[in-house]
C-alpha cells in the first residue's frame, strides 16, 4: 500500500518513507508572524485541527491567523 505526503502530494512506499519525508517537505512547512520562526506543520499540533506555534515564548496560533504555509507567503520573481 502506498502513503502519500498530503502536503506536496509525492508518494512513498512505507509508512516510514513518509514519516520521513515530512519532516522535510518544504510544503509543510509553516511561518509564524508573531515571532518569525518557520517550521514543519506537525510541530505546530497534535490532533490537525488546532495550531500553536512552537516555539515556547510564543503566543502564535491558528493557520491562517498568526501561523501561515510558506508557500503562500514565499515571494516569487
Amino acid at each position: 500500500m502506498t502513503q502519500t505526503c498530503r502536503d506536496c502530494k509525492r508518494t512513498f512506499s512505507s509508512e516510514l518513507e513518509l514519516e520521513l519525508h515530512q519532516d522535510n517537505c518544504e510544503a509543510g512547512q509553516l511561518f509564524c508572524d508573531s515571532c518569525g520562526a518557520r517550521f514543519a506543520e506537525q510541530e505546530a499540533t497534535e490532533d490537525g485541527w488546532h495550531y500553536r506555534c512552537p516555539e515556547s515564548d510564543c503566543d502564535g496560533g491558528g493557520i491562517g491567523e498568526d501561523l501561515h504555509r510558506v508557500k503562500d507567503v514565499r515571494v516569487t520573481a
